[in-house]
């Protein structure tokens, strides 16, 4: 078990729309991965120059102009051969200690949910970050559903492979899936992002909405008319 709530396979249907959220730089101000992993690292005795050698390995296909769901795969092979609930227990340790440090969540985005959760809206993440980060974040906001990445697991250890990165036009494409699934009607759905790679999330439905302040996001918000919240 990953600890998520329901996947968006299996979730027992639980209202006609729903507000869709990105995580990383959404929901809350970190990349989750990255300081998972450098918790992972502390935790497993490494040195902190390992943190940066693995960094070091995907900036280098970022430079050399490889898609961000090239760069997503790389990044979880670190974690193969691990045992998967190993590592579900570190996600909850690592967001206890997340969340004792002030400014984790974006305020302004959880006001939000809680509006769409009183309007009876489902509150479903969507994330190209992986259960042990996710598990103790959607429980932390009630989350009624997570869409992310889910990394391979054989005999109870990470393979190292990624069959979908949720990243991009992955997002979109598993939002209409949900919605078909669970009856919703996107047009009276919400979504929050705050990347330019979340713009397939956001025109998937009516009511998307745009966080934060990278500027190829901020343009295509002011050419779709999308609306801008503080991130």
């Amino acid at each position: 078990m990953d600890g998520l709530p329901g996947r968006e396979d299996a979730l027992t249907p639980v209202a006609r729309r729903a507000a869709f959220l990105d995580v990383d730089g959404t929901l809350i101000r970190i990349t989750s991965l990255f300081r998972f992993l450098a918790f992972d690292l502390r935790l497993s005795g490494a040195p902190p120059s390992r943190y940066e050698e693995l960094l070091a390995e995907v900036r280098s296909l970022k430079a050399a102009g490889a898609p961000r769901e090239r760069t997503n795969r790389a990044f979880y092979r670190v974690f193969a051969g691990r045992p998967a609930e190993e590592l579900a227990q570190r996600g909850e340790l690592w967001f206890r200690e997340e969340e004792s440090l002030p400014g984790l969540f974006n305020l302004r985005v959880l006001e939000r949910l809680e509006e769409h959760r009183a309007a009876g809206a489902a509150i479903v993440a969507v994330s190209g970050s992986f259960p042990p980060c996710l598990a103790p974040i959607a429980r932390r906001i009630g989350a009624d559903a997570v869409i992310c990445t889910r990394p391979e697991v054989r005999d109870g250890r990470y393979s190292g492979e990624v069959p979908v990165p949720m990243i991009g036009d992955q997002k979109a494409r598993a939002v209409h899936r949900f919605a078909s699934v669970h009856g919703l009607d996107l047009a009276e759905c919400h979504a929050y992002g705050d990347d330019e790679s979340d713009a397939p999330l956001l025109a998937a439905v009516g009511h998307p909405c745009a966080v934060g302040d990278r500027p190829a996001l901020l343009r295509l918000a002011a050419a779709r008319g999308w609306p801008v919240l503080d991130g």
